[in-house]
């Protein structure tokens, strides 16, 4: 097994060109491979249909019950993770879902979104070290922050 952290993007033409292909240190590829399971929506990824989360069919539904909803893509993604990413071990998650109030200053009105904030803490397995990872989002449409 590799032991190169290739860097995300991968740049094809370099291979193609026989370039050397930009790696990274194991935590940097750790974190893109999560922003890349919970960017991507189930059956997305051809070779892997598995490989994504909920958040993308959940975005759209009625949020009846924060804590319910955001249980539901607690869930999703440590069965993702777990699956997609065992560098990763010992993996726990937050999801907290707010109100988000945004000044549109070209129409003269707030907009109101919910933002989800998703926290993923662990500790690499190779290393022992511990491993935190924050990132947000706003739903419906879904964005990044």
């Amino acid at each position: 097994m590799s032991s190169f952290n290739y860097k995300i993007p991968l740049q094809l033409s370099k291979v193609i060109e026989g370039q050397e292909v930009a790696t990274c240190n194991l935590i940097n590829s750790v974190t893109k491979i999560l922003e890349l399971i919970i960017t991507t929506k189930f059956g997305e990824h051809r070779s892997d249909p598995s490989f994504g989360c909920e958040i993308w069919d959940l975005d759209f539904e009625l949020i009846v019950s924060e804590s319910l909803w955001g249980e539901k893509l607690r869930k999703s993604l440590i069965k993702s993770i777990t699956t997609h990413e065992p560098r990763l071990s010992d993996i726990e998650i937050t999801v907290a879902i707010s109100d988000f109030e945004k000044p549109n200053f070209s129409r003269q009105f707030t907009e109101i979104k919910k933002r989800v904030d998703i926290g993923i803490f662990g500790t690499i397995h190779k290393t022992g070290e511990d491993y935190s990872f924050k990132t947000n989002l706003f739903l419906s449409p879904l964005s990044v922050v």
